[in-house]
Formats: structure tokens, sequence, C-alpha cells
């Protein structure tokens, strides 16, 4: 199944895909917007291209594991993806993802303005990661 993954942020939001099979997630792209219409209508663009049938939207919960106000905001966006776009939407544990994906653009040694443009896009395709991996 084609699964799309969203790291909403206030700034940028990072987006991946994952092919049918689910193998391997990959970057689509990072949104650069704040205002959620806006966001949500490109969300919507690239759904009906990219046509997946669930879309994951990482929920960003305290170390202890509680959902503060970020993770009501991420929710709340999540929901209106659903409505939007008619497409079954699934919140997914991203703790430490943005971590993960500093992580990988420093093992790749990707610096400056390009890693700040990138970064948002790996931490979906880790949160997608992590979800297909778990359904193995």
């Amino acid at each position: 199944m084609i699964i799309m993954s969203v790291d909403y942020g206030d700034a940028r939001t990072g987006l991946a895909v994952c092919d049918k099979f689910e193998m391997l997630a990959s970057p689509v792209e990072v949104i650069h917007e704040s205002y959620v219409p806006k966001i949500i209508d490109r969300i919507q663009i690239l759904s009906s291209e990219i046509k997946p049938e669930l879309i994951i939207v990482g929920l960003p919960k305290n170390m202890d594991g509680s959902t503060g106000e970020r993770g009501k905001k991420c929710i709340d966006f999540a929901q209106s993806i659903k409505e939007r776009c008619k497409i079954e939407t699934m919140m997914w544990d991203e703790r430490l993802t943005t971590v993960t994906a500093h992580k990988y653009l420093n093992d790749t040694n990707t610096r400056g303005k390009k890693r700040k443009n990138t970064v948002d896009a790996v931490a979906a395709v880790v949160i997608l990661q992590s979800f297909i991996d778990s359904r193995k």
C-alpha cells in the first residue's frame, strides 16, 4: 500500500512516501508555510498525484509518553487532512525523529541552508520508515 507521512511543523512541514510494497520511505518535499489551510491544500494536491491509501502524521509525545500542546495541534492537523483529502489518517509517535534526521544529515555531511531545507523531509522519512518497519 502506498503510504504518505507528514512531519508537521510551525514553519516547515516535511512529506515522505513509501512504495506500494512498503519497503522504503523516500522524501517528497518540504512545505515552507505556516498557514494550515495552505499546507492542507498542498497535501491534497500531492495526495491526488501520489494516491496514498493512508497518511501517517507524526505525533510529538513527551518523553514520558504524554501528549502536550504540540501533540494536540498535530492531532487537529491530522483530522483536517482526513476531512479534506478523504484519506484515512493515523498518528505515529515521532519522538526523537528530528534528532535521528539530524544524525543522518551529519553522516552525509549536509550543512547550512541545504540542511535546514531538508531536515523536515528526512524526519518524515524516519516517521514513515518506523511505521512500515513495525508492520513487518
